[in-house]
């Protein structure tokens, strides 16, 4: 038996046999060209290919992790936007007369380089990120496409770390826990591992050296451990503690349906916060007791322009609907800060996080923010419904949203228009 310890990252206990990830490494040849403008263009649309490909995984992940999750797509399609980024490669390119491969290769390791000297721990985690948009861009320039999970049977992955682009492109059926040799509590992996609700372990140096590939072994998540061939006195504690955990788990199970109530007989309400309307499934399967926080913003971060009041009362009155009369608290629009909308042409700030963001927007840009109230109140009839606004600084904006909040119920009047008069 080998016993390899690492970080865990998200708990519980996996029995199965390993999968080696190993992902085929790009072999570059750099090689002179005769026109620096042909192999820009050849750049350009491989560029746009790769562009294209982060759409629909963006898609892919929105449907499987949710909203939150899935922007990290967004972003990546973002940095292949970056004009820094763009022009490294096309100066190399120009300047060396060298190949588009090698290019991207060169600007990847300057931008890995600067993001891995930086301070801040989530800057130096986007190191990976690069290095993943860059992989992408560069079996795209030579014709390779990406590796992929080839099992019939769930298995537990062993890698060096995991880049997003792998993690979504898996069949998560097939995935029984994940142990890295590298990564992070904020690396990809991880988030997905917590999202999925499967054992994980980050930091299990010599894992890949152990030659485990079709080995059986126990992943234990609560302690960061992964049992390679396990001796039986292993496999019954293992079991053991699966066994506990589960008892836990149906214990749990058996509260839905029930009021939450402390000892004491005190009652609360356990609600569930949600970022789009595809969550709203765990929301009821985990038997929540209404949203405690509907981030509406990601109708205006999911789309490139603003979104009309049909397109946000459908998605409200979806959410209402299927809540059947348990609260729904939506949260209006806070755009700004690190939440950023290209078609809102915001100036950029010193200070955005104290700058104009969230209600300070909306009370600027009123005809944006009638048109989501209007939204909310024709959704109202369908459902409990509760507004949150976000980032109040004084009296008189609460004043202000009550004026717009009289004008759009005196619109919905002489236009004939129901909306609940208990939101």
């Amino acid at each position: 038996m080998i016993t390899i310890t690492g970080k865990p990252v998200c708990s519980g206990v996996a029995f199965g046999p390993v999968f080696v990830f190993s992902r085929e490494e790009s072999t570059i040849k750099r090689h002179h060209i005769e026109s620096s403008d042909d192999e820009i263009a050849r750049f350009e649309s491989a560029r746009q290919q790769t562009i294209s490909e982060l759409g629909m995984l963006y898609d892919k992940a929105l449907a499987e992790v949710g909203e939150a999750n899935a922007m990290i797509f967004q972003i990546h399609q973002m940095m292949l936007d970056d004009l820094d980024y763009i022009e490294s490669i096309k100066n190399i390119i120009t300047d060396q007369l060298i190949n588009a491969e090698t290019a991207v290769a060169q600007t990847c390791d300057n931008f890995v380089q600067m993001f891995r000297a930086m301070d801040d721990p989530y800057m130096r985690e986007r190191s990976a990120d690069v290095k993943d948009v860059s992989e992408r861009l560069i079996k795209i320039l030579s014709g390779k496409d990406k590796d992929g999970l080839v099992t019939d049977e769930p298995v537990i992955i062993i890698s060096d770390d995991l880049a997003p682009s792998e993690t979504v492109q898996f069949d998560k059926s097939k995935i029984l826990a994940f142990v890295t040799e590298g990564g992070s509590t904020n690396s990809h992996t991880s988030i997905l591992a917590r999202m999925m609700n499967i054992p994980a372990m980050i930091g299990a140096k010599g894992v890949l050296s152990a030659d485990a590939n079709g080995k059986n072994a126990i992943v234990d998540g609560f302690t960061g451990t992964i049992y390679i061939d396990p001796d039986e006195a292993t496999i019954n504690e293992m079991t053991k503690k699966k066994e506990e955990i589960d008892k836990q788990n149906k214990l749990l199970q058996q509260l839905k349906g029930r009021e939450s109530v402390t000892k004491d007989g005190q009652k609360i309400e356990l609600c569930a916060n949600i970022g789009s309307v595809l969550d709203v499934g765990n929301v009821l399967k985990n038997d929540a007791e209404g949203i405690g926080l509907f981030r509406s913003e990601f109708l205006y971060l999911e789309s490139n322009d603003y979104p009309s009041e049909d397109v946000q009362f459908a998605a409200y009155k979806d959410v209402l609907s299927k809540m059947v009369n348990k609260r729904v608290i939506v949260r209006t629009l806070d755009i700004g800060a690190d939440k950023q909308v290209d078609y809102f042409n915001m100036p950029k700030e010193e200070n955005p996080a104290m700058g104009i963001r969230a209600i300070r927007i909306c009370l600027q840009r009123p005809d944006i923010f009638k048109t989501q109230l209007r939204a909310l109140y024709r959704a109202s009839v369908f459902g409990k419904l509760a507004i949150m606004f976000p980032m109040i600084a004084s009296e008189w904006e609460i004043v202000k949203i009550l004026e717009i909040i009289d004008e759009v119920k005196a619109e919905l009047d002489s236009e004939g228009i129901a909306y609940s008069k208990n939101v």
